[in-house]
């Protein structure tokens, strides 16, 4: 069975010396609880559960997958018992409002532990996962009545919670849906329509589910203009608040999917359900953002966790496996063959899944900070500063860390050779259950879109200005430092050229709004390299200063990696700024019927 240890060490290198998460906690209100022991605590209590409870699930889980009778949703064995041991243990809970029965403990806790989860059992986690996301909708734009009805039972996990926005006919352009929301005389709504790709949304491991549903009231305007949001539960609470009557919507049938196959993906029917408005009517396209935002940075963790989880399993095998001998002379003479790990090409493929994993964290630590202070910040001005960030980082958080996650995770099958393409090793798994995150809760392409179009350009660059100014002060402040030289020299310059770049694709986006398009991805993939660098420098730093202590072999093996980065990865962002300066004629010259086969738009 595969292993993982959760990386404990590199997570307090992250949180503790590079970010001082121990000072950050001390400034926010309530912070105060999360003490350096009570933290370790949490870090050690949750890789154990994950190693420990939900790991020996994965494979089983995957190899079982849901099962649908008469409308019930049977999950994989194990599953049901484990979501009761994290409830038991205030893990939904962690990072909620005590007003709401949450401990009121930063969220970069549940985001830390998120990591562990999205490691050891990636579809067993989708279960929780939005459920958080839900509670902050509700938080946000519920009314009174409605969060004392939902919210304690979600952020204890008596209750789960599911986004409902696709259907049939329309995923990315929610404009099209065609769900309808018709009022009743209670001021309930009879909400009738088929949504589908909707992850957990039938199952056994919780006593009611609780789905936020996208539709449009009988006088809503066309387009995304008219949409709106409802909380539509699968047993109608009673006066006590507890599961009631069952609710008009049921699960029509599971998706066969490529991976995650121990979690419920539904094809959900609405037959008049009683659902309820949440927030104004016309405006739920803006409510469900809240809980948007929160799955596109838990997507990126499942890309880390993954990556994380390929790699450990890839070290350990490349350490063990016998191949061959080094061309520069045998490296275990005692041996039949030298292990794997002393050929240069199995080195880059670690060493690639080290980088990119590593470097993950650091991002979404970075990212976590951001979310703790727009959570929780006192200070306005801090707040703003936080949320501007968090929003220029949140597509590059999604879509960068899920893409070099699927590269990291098929980095590990080949590590294996013919054996990382069978079962019963885990690391086909990987990459099956990796290929979905590039996907939900928006492509790629549509992050890269976002990320360009509404959260560059639509500013002239001011946002990313906050943070190119950032790593600019970095490499001001560290330009006389020898050790840095390799690091400082070209990050500054990519630095440098990321404003230009911008400026570039945006002088181009006033004569063609397909400019924007045709740039994104590779605009984003750039970022998310340059970006990456910029925290691998200040690990790099950090590394260096704390030279010549016990752990020097620690801190030796993040100067080299970040190193490894900078040669081996980094380069790719030539290519990528090559892309995207010729612009978009090449992709526009070829008439659609010119593509072949005879096909005609």
């Amino acid at each position: 069975m595969p292993d993982y240890q959760a990386p404990l060490r590199d997570l307090r290198f992250v949180m503790d010396e590079m970010f001082d998460f121990p000072g950050h906690y001390s400034r926010l209100p309530g912070g105060d609880e999360a003490t350096p022991d009570i933290v370790n605590a949490i870090l050690e209590e949750g890789a154990r559960f994950t190693r420990e409870v939900l790991l020996p699930l994965n494979q089983g889980g995957d190899r079982e997958g849901c099962l649908l009778e008469g409308g019930d949703v049977k999950t994989p064995r194990g599953f049901k018992e484990a979501y009761r041991q994290y409830v038991e243990g205030g893990w939904p809970s962690l990072s909620a409002e005590p007003e709401f029965g949450g401990q009121g403990l930063p969220h970069s806790l549940g985001m830390v532990l998120s990591e562990m989860i999205c490691a050891t059992n990636l579809a067993w986690g989708m279960y929780p996962g939005l459920s958080q996301g839900a509670a902050d909708a509700l938080r946000h734009h519920g009314s009174e009545a409605q969060k004392a009805t939902y919210l304690t039972k979600l952020v204890e996990g008596e209750w789960t919670g599911t986004m409902c926005l696709t259907e049939p006919h329309c995923g990315t352009d929610l404009g099209l849906i065609k769900t309808r929301a018709v009022p009743n005389d209670d001021k309930s709504y009879s909400i009738s329509g088929t949504k589908i790709f909707i992850s957990a949304g039938e199952h056994d491991l919780a006593e009611n589910i609780v789905h936020l549903v996208l539709a449009k009231l009988p006088d809503a305007p066309e387009g995304s203009k008219g949409i709106s949001l409802f909380v539509v539960p699968k047993y109608l609470p009673t006066a006590s608040g507890e599961p009631g009557e069952r609710n008009g919507v049921t699960c029509g049938s599971l998706e066969h999917k490529m991976g995650i196959h121990g979690n419920a993906t539904c094809v959900m029917n609405f037959d008049e359900a009683h659902g309820f408005l949440v927030g104004e009517p016309h405006k739920g396209l803006a409510c469900m953002f809240t809980m948007m935002n929160v799955a596109r940075i838990g997507v990126g963790i499942q890309g880390l966790g993954l990556m994380e989880a390929s790699f450990q399993n890839s070290l350990a095998y490349a350490c063990d496996r016998l191949q061959m001998r080094s061309l520069s002379g045998a490296k275990a003479p005692e041996k039949a063959a030298d292990p794997i790990i002393v050929h240069p090409d199995v080195r880059r493929m670690l060493l690639t899944q080290k980088a990119f994993a590593e470097g993950g964290r650091m991002l979404v630590m970075y990212a976590a900070r951001l979310v703790d202070v727009v959570e929780q910040g006192q200070d306005a001005a801090e707040r703003e500063r936080a949320e501007s960030l968090l929003g220029l980082l949140t597509p590059i958080v999604k879509a960068f860390l899920t893409e070099v996650g699927f590269e990291a995770t098929n980095e590990g099958v080949q590590i294996f050779g013919g054996h990382g393409y069978i079962q019963e090793w885990g690391m086909e798994q990987r990459v099956r259950d990796a290929r979905i995150t590039r996907l939900y809760e928006g492509t790629t392409g549509i992050q890269a879109l976002d990320l360009l179009g509404r959260k560059v350009l639509m500013d002239q660059g001011e946002t990313l200005k906050r943070f190119t100014k950032e790593i600019h002060k970095f490499c001001q402040a560290e330009s006389e430092n020898p050790t840095l030289k390799e690091f400082i020299e070209p990050l500054s310059k990519l630095n440098t050229e990321w404003g230009e770049l911008t400026m570039g694709i945006g002088m181009k986006a006033m004569n063609d709004r397909d400019e924007v398009g045709a740039a994104s991805v590779d605009y984003l993939m750039y970022s998310g390299y340059v970006a990456l660098a910029y925290l691998w420098a200040r690990a790099a730093r950090q590394a260096d200063d704390a030279l010549g202590g016990d752990e020097d072999a620690f801190y030796r093996a993040k100067l080299d990696t970040a190193r490894f980065y900078y040669q081996r990865l980094l380069p790719r962002t030539r290519a990528h700024a090559q892309a995207m300066q010729v612009g978009m004629e090449s992709l526009t010259a070829m008439e659609p019927d010119a593509f072949g086969l005879g096909f005609q738009v």
